[in-house]
């Protein structure tokens, strides 16, 4: 073993000679400033902002995948790597005095932490977006062998943080899945009409359901993907679900289609709208959450506009909670998406923006009873002073010091609970929570459970952390078409796609599949 590493380290220092006695042309300005520009990955956090500004909501993902994967795989350098192999540092004897850096390294050598943060950052950017990996790749292909070519670390050191750092991307993958990895299968196809330019499309925009724009104004930005649409820029003195109201029907006289430009709340209500109207919807992600389009795997507008234009769309499912009795029964799947369930009888009922004409207040992602509601509703009231993620700790601390387990009957039974979680459509799940759906048209509902007892929370985040989640008794989960939810006492609040209402005493969740027609790109064989 030891003649064998002996052969690595000969090889190692040979390699390193070769790069140090050779002339690098246009190398001895740049490299030595480029290596030097990456230390506390002070150049990834340079183009993680590039990216955020100019990169659109895939460049902020983007960015925030590459340093996470970055502070992954500097925790391990810096934790396990250095402490385990000490190995020194090479004499800068051979290496002419120009490439010197000013200040010299003095850690142990092995493995690379330079190289280890180039490659995570650059690797956790292309499995979000490979294009966008594209272009960062070079840049960390540099910084690696410039700290060859400066002397302060050999070959196998750059190769050794390589190879760290590409696998600290892959398993922040693993805990956090990208999008370009879980897009749902285009199907079932369904018909809609194409609409050249955005003929007949009608977008309302929603400016309040995300950050303000950077560069680009969402309206310009619509109107050039789509010359021929109409855009609505919603104002907040008027109403958000009239707005879309008046929208869908014009466009179903018309025979075209409704867009929405917001986030999972601008899309619940103009899918309830769409449904009403049985009028496809044409969804572009402009929200502060944007899940429903990120599961049909719209990242930008001219994914959508290249749909709308094309006619490409399938069907997919919404949900709905109704209070009391079940509404009439729900379309099947091989009814004519959108307009069948139109055509259901029933009363309307339900929260704000919500309502179709088949009964009950539909929704396309989440409901929730318990914990959760109370989470949303401080995370609002927050949200606005101290932004989004600062709000969203804020919500969780108060909730954990906070709330109390609900009493509810749940399909007959008594329980007492701290979250009840029905999901439209079975989600993936990362660590304990719902992540991502891998079919939008499946026909089911995903239900969670957390049951209370004492040290519930607890004993549920050990079991997630430890990849026991399936066992533990505090958590439960099923597959479903329909749950009755009751016994909910006065004052008990529900959660939808981030709206919070009061709750009926008794409620039942079912589906309406197939029901809605949405445009997205479908692959051509």
């Amino acid at each position: 073993m030891s003649r064998i590493t002996d052969r690595l380290h000969a090889v190692d220092r040979a390699v390193f000679d070769q790069v140090a006695a050779r002339s690098w042309p246009g190398a001895e300005p740049v490299l030595p400033r480029l290596s030097r520009s990456a230390n506390r990955g002070m150049l990834w956090f340079g183009v993680a902002a590039g990216l955020a500004v100019f990169g659109g909501a895939r460049g902020r993902r983007a960015a925030l995948r590459g340093l996470g994967s970055l502070a992954a795989a500097s925790l391990t350098v810096n934790t396990v790597g250095k402490r385990t192999v000490r190995r020194r540092r090479p004499l800068l004897v051979g290496v002419p005095p120009s490439r010197h850096l000013h200040r010299q390294p003095f850690t142990t050598s092995f493995p690379s932490g330079h190289s280890a943060s180039a490659a995570a950052f650059a690797a956790g950017v292309a499995l979000e977006s490979r294009r966008l990996g594209t272009l960062v790749a070079p840049a960390a292909w540099s910084v690696a062998f410039s700290r060859i070519y400066t002397g302060v670390h050999y070959p196998g050191d750059v190769l050794a943080g390589l190879a760290l750092g590409v696998g600290a991307a892959l398993a922040v993958r693993g805990l956090v899945p990208s999008r370009d990895g879980t897009a749902v299968p285009a199907r079932p196809r369904a018909d809609a009409p194409a609409l050249p330019g955005g003929e007949g499309l009608i977008t309302v925009l929603n400016p309040l359901s995300g950050p303000p724009p950077l560069i680009t104004d969402p309206a310009h930005r619509l109107r050039t993907a789509l010359p021929r649409a109409e855009v609505v820029v919603h104002d907040e003195d008027d109403d958000l679900v009239e707005v879309l109201e008046d929208a869908a029907r014009r466009a179903a006289e018309r025979g075209g289609a409704l867009g929405v430009h917001g986030g999972d709340g601008s899309v619940n209500a103009a899918a309830a709208a769409a449904l009403r109207h049985g009028v496809p919807l044409a969804v572009f992600s402009g929200g502060t959450r944007n899940h429903f389009a990120a599961d049909l795997g719209l990242e930008t507008v001219e994914d959508t506009a290249r749909a709308v234009q094309a006619g490409d769309a399938v069907a997919v499912d919404l949900a709905r909670w109704s209070p009391g009795a079940l509404p009439p029964p729900a379309p099947g799947r091989g009814a004519p998406a959108g307009r069948a369930a139109a055509t259901g009888g029933g009363t309307t009922s339900g929260g704000p923006g919500g309502t179709g004409a088949s009964g009950g207040t539909v929704f396309v992602n989440t409901f929730s009873i318990g914990s959760y509601p109370e989470l949303v509703r401080v995370r609002e009231r927050w949200s606005r002073r101290v932004g989004s993620l600062p709000a969203g700790v804020l919500a969780a601390v108060h909730v954990l010091r906070h709330e109390r387990p609900v009493e509810i009957r749940m399909n007959g039974v008594r329980r007492t609970v701290w979250l009840v979680f029905v999901g439209n459509s079975a989600y993936r799940t990362v660590g304990f929570a719902p992540a991502r759906r891998g079919d939008l048209a499946d026909g089911l509902l995903d239900v969670r459970v957390v049951h209370g007892g004492r040290f519930a929370r607890t004993r549920l985040v050990a079991a997630a952390l430890t990849g026991a989640l399936g066992h533990s008794p505090v958590y439960s989960a099923a597959l479903l078409r329909r749950v009755r939810i009751g016994g909910l006492a006065p004052g008990t609040r529900l959660a939808f796609d981030g709206e919070v209402v009061p709750a009926p005493g008794e409620l039942v969740v079912d589906k309406l599949p197939a029901s809605l027609v949405v445009y997205r790109p479908v692959a051509r064989h």
